[in-house]
């Protein structure tokens, strides 16, 4: 997942913001406990979705696929005072441990987690969304941009994570059904005239969209 070289990558985790006492600790026991902890979006990755949602000052954030709830705190950094997060996972064996690390936040009383399935769930909230953060079953992605676009804010934004999937994204010798779903998403918002997009580079590659 790590595209840069070991010793640039140390570098520039180096001149990268720590991370808070908090997400160093589910950094660490999502590591020690949980499976794949690859999942987890990490420092570096982490302080580039605060630093987003800073810029943004999003009033209502969506997150799709929660785990253990790092890269929801990190969204949350930037939330206007009277800002929400919602974010929905499907995975209920790990939906107390992440609820008990949102309660131990600053932001425990603007974070909602719903546990559920994210396709039945998302077409029943009425939020207008200034910032929605995409992180679920990769099978999905097109379906999720579908029924978050004409919510989403003018101005708004939604970040796609794992668009490069480990550099299969690349290698027409993988077309197991997640890699291929994620070329036919890529390609799909590339071609989508009401957002602006760019794709970072960044840990497993981030697709940033801008709703024109």
């Amino acid at each position: 997942m790590e595209f840069l070289p070991e010793d640039l990558q140390i570098y520039v985790e180096d001149h990268t913001e720590p991370e808070s006492d908090l997400l160093q600790q589910i950094n660490r026991e999502t590591h020690l406990h949980v499976l794949k902890p690859r999942m987890l979006s990490g420092h570096l990755q982490g302080r580039v979705l605060s630093i987003f949602s800073h810029m943004i000052k999003p009033k209502n954030v969506l997150e799709i696929g929660t785990y253990t709830g790092y890269a929801a705190l990190c969204l949350a950094e930037g939330l206007a005072d009277d800002g929400k997060l919602v974010t929905i996972d499907n995975n209920q064996e790990l939906s107390e441990r992440t609820k008990n690390y949102f309660a131990a936040s600053e932001y425990k009383d603007q974070i909602e987690m719903l546990v559920g399935n994210a396709v039945g769930i998302i077409p029943n909230l009425t939020n207008a969304w200034d910032l929605v953060f995409i992180d679920a079953d990769k099978a999905n992605y097109s379906n999720y941009f579908d029924m978050v676009i004409d919510q989403t804010s003018s101005g708004g934004f939604i970040i796609a994570d794992n668009v490069l999937w480990s550099g299969k994204i690349v290698d027409h010798s993988k077309n197991d059904k997640d890699t291929v779903a994620l070329r036919e998403f890529n390609d799909k918002v590339h071609m989508d005239q009401r957002v602006q997009d760019v794709l970072f580079p960044i840990r497993d590659g981030l697709m940033i969209l801008r709703k024109i």
